[in-house]
């Protein structure tokens, strides 16, 4: 299996991301494609000491760097000898398996949009993180890629995160809840209350484990496997859980260097706060899927880190190992409410 990485993408590119090629290689047994500036990665390579380009990993030079303050609806047509358009240009052509990026986020949603393309009949990509939960963390999509969803989105959101919790987090039959302020169909706006309709035909027609609405209180202690949002509650849902995991770490380790006996306590404790640090760690789940997209696409947080990357690549080898995506090409008419009269929206 051969990922594709932008080498030039996120704050500390391009170390991290040839940190993270490299550790990939070595634990996965996968070939890696570095993009970007061929200088500058090889400057990297030799800072991490390798002389010479190891078994399994190659470069494909792009001189161009997508950057943050681009616009990100038309960096990748500005630009198109940068690491990401290069890079995903590589992927729509079969060079590589899998893409991934801790570039500019709306960049890469819209370049793999209109470059790979979307699933036939798939209205919107969704960005589907896994946060850390009760449950031993649950699927979030949307949580951002998309402000201002329709029914028929949170219709295939749910397919989509389904799938992609049965194939890559191994949860068999899982069960989605649709985030809302109350547990009763009637809650919500229209659209959450449509929603609700929709899914539960889909229950009835026993395409989805559509288990009704779900708080964001109940979502966090593990009510659910996939968690069902329009972008605008799902980024405020994600930024909350984060910041309260923030909170939660910053005021324990206060509490136990508070005096000696608490740190005695946290030494005794030492292998459970590990435990729960790496719980809310961004770092250990590596990305965020596209899902929706033809070939297998993960965002990777903009700070990541060696370490950090190489669990983006492990991801993306598990998106295309799952099958997951063949599921949605598979059930997409299942997902699809019927077609509007001339003039709505083209699937492409």
């Amino acid at each position: 299996m051969r990922i594709i990485v932008d080498a030039m993408g996120g704050d500390n590119a391009p170390e991290a991301p040839v940190k993270g090629a490299l550790l990939a290689i070595e634990e996965y047994g996968v070939e890696v494609v570095l993009v970007g500036r061929g200088e500058d990665i090889l400057e990297a390579l030799h800072s991490a000491g390798v002389g010479e380009l190891p078994p399994g990993l190659s470069i494909t030079h792009a001189d161009q760097v997508v950057e943050m303050c681009d616009n990100p609806a038309t960096a990748f047509k500005e630009k198109k000898d940068s690491s990401l358009t290069v890079g995903l240009n590589l992927l729509k052509s079969g060079e590589g398996d899998a893409f991934v990026s801790a570039g500019s986020t709306g960049a890469l949603l819209s370049a793999a949009t209109l470059l790979v393309k979307r699933i036939k009949g798939i209205r919107r990509a969704a960005m589907a993180p896994v946060v850390p939960t009760g449950g031993g963390g649950s699927v979030l999509v949307d949580c951002g890629a998309t402000a201002e969803g329709t029914p028929e989105f949170l219709l295939q959101f749910a397919f989509m995160g389904s799938y992609y919790a049965e194939r890559v987090l191994g949860r068999p039959e899982p069960r989605v809840g649709l985030l809302n302020i109350g547990t009763e169909p009637s809650k919500g706006t229209g659209l959450q209350r449509e929603a609700y309709q929709l899914l539960q035909k889909a229950k009835e027609e026993g395409r989805v484990n559509f288990v009704g609405n779900v708080e964001a209180r109940e979502a966090v202690e593990g009510a659910v496997d996939v968690i069902v949002a329009d972008g605008y509650s799902g980024n405020i849902f994600l930024k909350a859980v984060e910041g309260a995991g923030l909170f939660l770490t910053r005021e324990m380790k206060k509490m136990f260097m508070r005096s000696f006996k608490t740190k005695i306590a946290a030494l005794l404790m030492k292998d459970g706060l590990r435990d729960f640090k790496k719980l809310l760690d961004a770092n250990e789940v590596g990305g965020t899927a596209l899902l929706g997209i033809s070939k297998p696409v993960v965002k990777a947080h903009g700070s990541s880190n060696g370490y950090a990357m190489k669990n983006a690549i492990r991801q993306a080898i598990e998106c295309k190992r799952s099958g997951m995506i063949e599921d949605i090409v598979e059930n997409v008419e299942h997902m699809r409410l019927p077609v509007r009269p001339a003039g709505g929206e083209s699937d492409e």
